[in-house]
């Protein structure tokens, strides 16, 4: 063999082998069953889904309590807006397949949320069920998916159940026309032979809650069917997918907040169904629900509003505000009262660390990157956490922009989109795809304690780069003190040399002023918020960064780098302090802070006033 032949048959093979490899590392995390099921959709031939056109019969007695409703605007009845993109429907032509927008914006418009949108008139909604009959028959498009079609099913059983203020009579007992239930009871039928078993996760859940609500808006063989499919997975999910600290397993505050409205729909849908499911099931939702709905209080920002780490952005779940009212509602939920005292919440399950004093709050990221079998909406945002000063984000998670194959795709799930450490330039986490991650970082310790000044000391270290020459390891210490400085020191261990970098990614709103050589003011209108200033000895930069609060939405932000390179160990350090705590005492006082390493115990998993 030459050694041209050698050489091109190395580099052709090098490039398989590491994709290979990658497959496996992403593979070999999956159930066997979920394989199995991958396997049969893709390989085996599907068979014919044939349907029933037996008459649709509907169960007696079947209401539900208002629920939440058009908690964001999903357009009227001359266009439609989702993922902050709107198109025009011309004298109600209806374009199903829109194949020139996005793959999740179609899904939107097959998911039926708008049937419970106010701006949208009762004729409009009707007019969309029928004509999504018409030009959507089975098996076809992105509506005969079985996320989406599940989605859809619990819509338009709650548009056909819930009291409808905006209907020319004021009733809620109106049964559908046939052509409705007929389709309905279809697209029922198709569901149940198409669970997402090679997804699992939240699509699953999705599957079971809609299939407990078919089975319980029908009557029937069918009927029965669906509701005992449909109670079997949502009494299994709900151990399965609810962590002991109430926390949602994908570790998504979004798909935290869909799920717990989910199990919200089902208890409301049953209240004035007593016979169908027991007072101890009841019991058990209502119990496990409300260990979910304080999670999410303890999570919220001081704005009310969920983080956005993983998955996660505004103007998909419902407001917290919205489900804590529904949930009072339906199970009469009462908001926990909280403290304006130092306070701080160990998630421990979960993996995510609160230190709260009024409105100032950080909460910070160190668990598991979602569950083994399904990380699709996992980041790298091992020990990135975000910061709110007097009500106000300062330091922001990136959030996320879209499901597509793009670049801001690949921007919100890199490390570098999060306040944490990238090492010789790699990920913590071997994300690649939309949703597939390969090697995991994982969480080695973490905790959130207090200091004997009183102060509070969060310490975390994970294992991302572990893989890396020298095994280097990362461990982040938050230090914040009653004069409202928070100071942020990393360390790298392990051996040889490496490259650290630490980013912190500041709001939008405000602009960085840099006022020294390795000191900058956060400024808003020309107000100073905050001071930063880097303590240890590194190279400091201003760099833009993207912010996706929304899907489809993205503004340019400041971004603080810090950098360094050398022998392990290296260090680098911040601090962040209020502008109204600023004065020559605490900054002399600020530069003596040292850190020593509390004694190694067990985590304090709940709230603790200081």
């Amino acid at each position: 063999m030459s050694p041209w032949t050698s050489w091109t048959l190395s580099h052709k093979l090098l490039p398989c082998m590491k994709h290979l490899g990658l497959y496996v590392r992403t593979l070999g995390y999956l159930r066997p069953s979920q394989v199995a099921y991958f396997l049969y959709r893709r390989i085996l031939p599907q068979l014919p889904f044939v349907a029933k056109t037996a008459v649709a019969s509907l169960r007696v007695g079947g209401s539900m309590m208002s629920d939440i409703i058009g908690h964001h605007s999903t357009g009227d009845d001359s266009h439609f807006c989702f993922l902050g993109q709107s198109k025009r429907v011309e004298q109600r032509n209806v374009s199903w397949g829109c194949r020139e927008m996005p793959k999740l914006w179609r899904y939107n418009l097959h998911y039926f949320d708008y049937l419970h949108d106010p701006q949208r008139s009762y004729e409009n909604k009707c007019f969309l069920i029928t004509d999504w009959i018409e030009h959507n028959p089975p098996v076809t498009g992105d509506g005969w998916e079985p996320y989406t079609a599940s989605l859809r099913i619990v819509n338009w059983i709650k548009f056909f159940l819930l009291p409808k203020v905006a209907r020319v009579e004021e009733r809620s007992d109106i049964s559908p026309p046939l052509e409705w239930a007929r389709s309905l009871y279809q697209q029922s039928l198709w569901l149940e032979q198409n669970i997402e078993y090679h997804i699992l996760a939240n699509h699953y859940l999705k599957n079971g809650v809609a299939l407990f609500c078919a089975g319980i808006y029908f009557q029937g063989t069918d009927a029965d069917r669906w509701l005992q499919k449909g109670l079997e997975i949502l009494r299994t999910e709900l151990t399965e997918q609810f962590l002991a600290d109430g926390g949602h397993f994908e570790r998504s505050p979004m798909y935290h907040s869909i799920c717990v409205v989910d199990y919200l729909d089902v208890l409301n849908l049953t209240q004035n169904s007593p016979d169908v499911i027991s007072h101890e099931i009841t019991s058990e939702f209502a119990s496990k629900v409300t260990t979910a709905l304080d999670f999410l209080s303890r999570i919220c920002m001081p704005d009310g509003d969920i983080p956005l780490f993983n998955d996660s952005a505004f103007g998909i779940a419902p407001a917290p505000a919205e489900i804590f009212d529904y949930a009072e509602r339906v199970i009469g939920y009462k908001l926990p009262q909280r403290s304006t005292n130092l306070t701080i919440t160990a998630l421990s399950s979960s993996g995510y660390y609160v230190c709260r004093k009024a409105n100032d709050m950080a909460i910070i990221d160190c668990g598991p990157i979602g569950p083994d079998y399904q990380p699709g909406h996992a980041h790298c945002d091992m020990l990135s956490y975000e910061l709110a000063i007097d009500g106000r984000r300062v330091v922001v998670d990136s959030g996320v922009f879209d499901y597509e194959p793009s670049q801001e795709r690949s921007y919100a799930r890199s490390t570098r989109a999060h306040n944490t450490v990238i090492v010789d330039g790699e990920e913590q986490s071997e994300i690649w795809g939309v949703f597939r991650v390969g090697r995991r970082a994982k969480p080695i310790r973490c905790r959130i304690d207090r200091t004997e000044e009183g102060a509070i000391l969060f310490e975390g270290v994970h294992d991302g780069y572990s893989r890396l020459p020298g095994k280097p390891i990362h461990r982040r210490r938050i230090f914040y003190d009653a004069q409202g400085r928070w100071v942020v020191a990393d360390e790298l261990t392990g051996a040889g040399i490496h490259h650290m970098e630490s980013v912190v990614h500041i709001h939008p709103d405000f602009t960085i002023v840099q006022s020294g050589a390795k000191s900058f003011r956060v400024e808003r209108c020309g107000e100073m918020i905050a001071a930063i200033e880097v303590l240890s000895d590194c190279q400091t930069m201003v760099e833009a960064g993207c912010y996706f609060p929304e899907f489809g939405l993205s503004s340019k932000n400041s971004v603080i780098a810090l950098s360094c390179s050398g022998e392990v160990p290296l260090q680098l350090s911040y601090r962040i302090q209020k502008s109204r705590a600023l004065s020559v005492e605490a900054h002399r006082n600020a530069n003596s802070i040292s850190f020593t390493l509390l004694p190694t115990r067990g985590e304090r998993a709940s709230d603790e006033n200081l």
